[in-house]
């Protein structure tokens, strides 16, 4: 699902999530309770093959691990890029082997672009 290493390591989420902002970078993509992946303001349902993982990005919570996220920098099949979000561990925001089984099916090219280190 994630290459280990490319997984930027260095910053917090709300870091990321402000530099990708300031790259015009702040819709989301989001699994819905029908198990459709939707872009934020769009109804569009996507399959894994019309999306891309550019990056992947880990944050552990120091002294809990409640904390522990992945974000997910997606572009789609028509060059919208997108973040999607993810708690990991036994707190996902995903219930269901669904979106687990929804995201490793999407391919992942993974971008130097967006290292922020």
């Amino acid at each position: 699902m994630e290459n280990p290493h490319n997984i930027d390591r260095m910053t917090t989420l709300s870091q990321v999530m402000e530099r990708l902002r300031e790259r015009g970078i702040h819709r989301e993509f989001r699994m819905n309770e029908d198990h459709e992946m939707k872009y934020e303001d769009s109804e569009k349902n996507y399959k894994p093959d019309e999306l891309t993982i550019l990056k992947t990005y880990r944050f552990e919570g120091d002294s809990n691990p409640d904390d522990s996220a992945v974000l997910y920098l997606i572009e789609d099949n028509t060059a919208n890029k997108g973040i999607l979000i993810d708690s990991y561990g036994a707190d996902s925001n995903y219930s269901g082997q669904e979106f687990d089984t929804f995201l490793r099916d999407i391919p992942i090219n993974e971008s130097d672009e967006y290292n922020f280190d």
